[in-house]
């Protein structure tokens, strides 16, 4: 056969080679990833994955051998607002003024029209002022990350949970409710798809008390900052039983996933939005308020079953998904993307803030490094343990308050009773993993003490710690005399090549607009481009920018 010929059969194989790679490689590119985050509430890293072997959680602990499981995951603060304003926007709450609990009842999305504010709730801040209700405004720059996903068209809901310290934009979410699921997403768009489980929240401990154990009160394991008896094993059983309660919920979810085809192309995160749920916990600064599990899961089983030691905040959750999705993250977050294309340095340090909670008001700073632990106490002379309603529900913390009263705890069960907090403590995890045992005036660890203690000074510097400032002040910062501001209506115009432009005189507001049959609906699209609009369509236009009261609701007739 002439050499041609035979030639000529090689670059027609080739040819044929190349168009089948370049079909399989565009179908690659085309199929976009889903990502859908698992996120619990109160609960410190003690599954079966993280070696806990009294709990039961085999759907987690299956998620985990599938997945990447984080040793050294941390919220900023020990209780869910001000964690959440992190995580949605990227952001140290004490940075921006969200660091104070709560702002608002913002627990679940609102619609404009159905959002107000008490001006008395019994709250009191460290200037003696009264705090009414109010909404954090962020810089014009901060926006929820997911308006960003909205951009790349995916479809984005919540089931059901925001607590941002400001009511949810309705430009954040394509819908955000109690029964909705990702299979409600459109079939030709990708989603990001947010499920919480409110059965490991501290109130739970209270109001499940008539379900029935899955985990005996003899089998627990008691910390040693609590004393053996009977009111602590009964709460801690009923912890465990609701974790594994919330495992039951999360292994339906991965089965609807895994029916519908779903895991080998969605992204898998589960978290607690911070740490436990008990005293010296909830609310605390330390590891026991902070260290949270993390489990990421890969839809090819990626780097499956490993254990990685890196400090990762709860605020890189935002980056991290962007950069998974191949989306450069904005500068500006204090958050950094643990992986993806866009993957930061790891972390030296994890920052951590407790301020006012409820009608308590307190200031400690922290910083973690995966082993030891550095706790600034700027208000000393206040106890650690103060009285908070809320809490006080869970019986063994009101039985450990009046115990506490009546002198009758003793030795490590008597440690976070302290009547006056030293400004400095420092704790050694690998040695003292209950945080009872403050080393800070031992000359051993003079060295960790002033790398910590340096650590945290320039952390408060460089973010300008508004802990500082009386809550107040922060409060007129953001609602000058005390009144909201508004959005600016939204104005309608055709560019130059013939679309619909929408805009806002508000700097760093969010619009959203409907078409038609869904106008006067909760549901809103968000407006990031001009758009083609049909002469005989009709089209609503609102807008919002975050802790300002929503634009009115602007009806343009072509």
């Amino acid at each position: 056969m002439p050499d041609y010929i035979i030639n000529r059969k090689v670059l027609w194989l080739a040819f044929i080679s190349f168009l089948t790679l370049s079909c399989v490689t565009e179908k690659k590119v085309d199929k976009r990833l889903n990502v859908v985050w698992i996120s619990c509430e109160d609960m410190g890293p003690i599954l079966g994955a993280y070696g806990n072997t009294i709990i039961k959680t085999p759907n987690l602990d299956r998620l985990a051998s599938e997945g990447v499981l984080y040793k050294n995951a941390y919220s900023t603060v020990g209780v869910c607002a001000p964690s959440r304003f992190s995580i949605i926007t990227g952001m140290y709450s004490a940075r921006l003024g969200a660091h104070n609990m709560r702002t608002g009842d913002y627990h679940n999305f609102k619609t404009p029209e159905e959002v107000f504010y008490k001006q008395d709730i019994g709250v009191i801040d460290k200037a003696g002022v009264n705090i009414p209700q109010y909404e954090v405004v962020p810089p014009k720059h901060v926006k929820p990350f997911t308006e960003i996903l909205r951009t790349k068209d995916y479809y984005c809901a919540n089931n059901f949970k925001c607590d941002y310290q400001f009511n949810s934009p309705f430009t954040a979410w394509d819908e955000v409710s109690s029964i909705v699921s990702f299979r409600d997403a459109p079939k030709d768009r990708p989603f990001f798809y947010v499920w919480n489980s409110l059965l490991t929240h501290e109130s739970r401990i209270w109001q499940r008390s008539n379900e029935a154990l899955t985990v005996a009160p003899q089998d627990v394991i008691i910390p040693d900052y609590f004393p053996d008896i009977p009111e602590v094993r009964m709460d801690i059983a009923r912890k465990y039983s609701n974790i594994e309660a919330m495992d039951k919920k999360v292994g339906e979810l991965l089965s609807q996933l895994e029916e519908d085809g779903l895991l080998e192309t969605t992204i898998i995160m589960f978290w607690s939005d911070h740490g436990g749920n008990l005293l010296r916990q909830k609310r605390a600064v330390g590891n026991s308020g902070l260290n949270v599990p993390l489990i990421v899961r890969y839809p090819d089983k990626k780097m499956a079953g490993k254990v990685e030691d890196r400090i990762v905040s709860l605020m890189d959750l935002a980056p991290t998904v962007l950069s998974l999705l191949n989306i450069e993250p904005p500068a500006h977050y204090d958050g950094k993307a643990f992986a993806g294309p866009f993957e930061d340095k790891p972390r030296k340090y994890a920052f951590g803030t407790a301020d006012r909670f409820d009608e308590s008001t307190d200031m400690q700073r922290s910083v973690l490094d995966g082993r030891f632990v550095y706790i600034k106490n700027f208000m000393p002379e206040l106890p650690l343990i103060y009285r908070n309603k809320y809490r006080e529900r869970i019986p063994m913390n009101s039985k450990l308050i009046q115990m506490d009263s009546q002198g009758e705890l003793n030795g490590d069960a008597s440690y976070i009773f302290m009547k006056t907090k030293e400004v400095e403590e420092l704790y050694d995890l690998q040695d003292d993993p209950y945080e009872v045992k403050n080393v800070a005036t031992n000359p051993e660890y003079v060295d960790k003490l002033v790398e910590l203690r340096n650590a945290l000074s320039a952390w408060q510097i460089e973010i300008d710690d508004k802990g500082f400032l009386p809550e107040n002040e922060i409060v007129k910062s953001f609602w000058p005399d005390m009144k909201q501001p508004v959005t600016e209506d939204v104005v309608f115009s055709l560019n130059s090549d013939g679309l619909l432009s929408l805009t806002t005189s508000t700097p760093g507001a969010s619009i959203g607009y409907q078409l038609d049959e869904n106008i006067g609906s909760n549901s809103w699209e968000f407006y990031h481009k001009p758009l083609s609009i049909n002469e005989d369509q009709q089209i609503a236009a609102r807008a919002i920018r975050i802790g300002f009261k929503a634009s009115n609701t602007t009806l343009n007739q072509n």
